[in-house]
């Protein structure tokens, strides 16, 4: 069996290099089922495990911010009902990694990418997403190569274009030098310069590097985000953590797009060295839990005072 169903001359050389959709047939595996991903569910470590609600009263730069909630104790058929009727959005992080049935089928996805593109293997990270109808992803951009594997329902993706007016180096450097920051400033009118993509099951979508994109449901969804590094996105991100020094420290207004090859290298050494001793925060702010999963409350969200995850 292929997990690769339509891919062309075409999907190769355009890999990476603009948005495109190809063909997999992740759902005949048998693993995104209710009962498998119930399974799932149930044994997933909890530090790997994020259960989301949406924000009801967001900063409009920063729509659809998500919220952490507390699920311990809840059953895994409880936690799938919850995706399936309310404001929540659960992520397994890691799951194609963690559990052998699942890593399989990520090699499998990823051995046939390396064959149709040339590539060397990959060493890819992959995640589960399930996803009440009305979840929303927020405007934000990946620091690797990303690709999205959509398995059940409908998923509707704007993907916007690698420009200072959509994503900022002063923006990708506060993300890039906090672990904790994720999304990016949004204006309703960029809409009107995105890429759409209405995914359906079946297909799956991948785009430039750094792109910004965001995703709104159509339905209950179940998807597979995967990630990899790659020698481009290593040397933007030191790079990148270079000049959020220079900038920050100096008073310095560097732009990578205007730096040539060779002051990238150099950056590059530089922005490794910063990581290494440290530059990058990890702890400005916790992760703050603001509601519980409720199987008695319609949605299963029920609102708590704040208090710091340690699950």
């Amino acid at each position: 069996m292929s997990m690769l169903t339509d891919w062309t001359d075409a999907h190769s050389q355009t890999f990476q290099k603009e948005v495109m959709t190809f063909g997999h047939d992740l759902e005949s595996t048998g693993l995104f089922s209710d009962e498998a991903l119930i399974e799932l569910l149930e044994k997933h470590p909890s530090n790997e495990l994020d259960v989301c609600s949406m924000d009801e009263n967001p900063d409009p730069r920063y729509p659809n911010q998500f919220l952490t909630g507390d699920f311990r104790g809840t059953s895994g058929e409880v936690l799938l009902a919850a995706a399936k009727a309310g404001r929540v959005w659960i992520n397994l992080r890691r799951a194609m990694n963690i559990h052998p049935e699942y890593k399989a089928v990520l090699d499998q996805m990823y051995g046939e990418l390396a064959e149709k593109t040339g590539n060397k293997a990959y060493t890819a990270k992959g995640g589960i997403l399930i996803s009440s109808p009305i979840s929303q992803t927020p405007y934000h951009f990946d620091k690797t190569e990303t690709l999205l594997w959509h398995v059940r329902g409908q998923k509707r993706v704007y993907i916007y274009p690698l420009a200072d007016k959509f994503i900022s180096d002063e923006s990708y450097e506060a993300i890039i030098t906090n672990d904790l920051l994720d999304d990016l400033p949004y204006e309703a009118d960029f809409d009107k310069e995105a890429v759409i993509v209405d995914l359906q099951p079946g297909q799956a979508a991948c785009w430039r590097l750094n792109a910004p994109h965001r995703v709104d449901n159509q339905s209950y969804c179940v998807s597979v985000t995967t990630e990899y590094s790659t020698r481009e996105s290593g040397i933007k991100n030191a790079n990148m953590i270079a000049n959020a020094a220079l900038r920050s420290k100096f008073g310095m207004t560097p732009n990578y797009l205007n730096d040539g090859t060779v002051k990238r290298f150099v950056k590059s050494g530089m922005g490794v060295s910063l990581r290494k001793l440290g530059f990058i925060s990890k702890a400005d702010k916790p992760d703050m839990v603001t509601f519980k999963i409720d199987p008695k409350t319609k949605g299963f969200v029920v609102k708590t005072q704040p208090y710091e995850r340690d699950f």
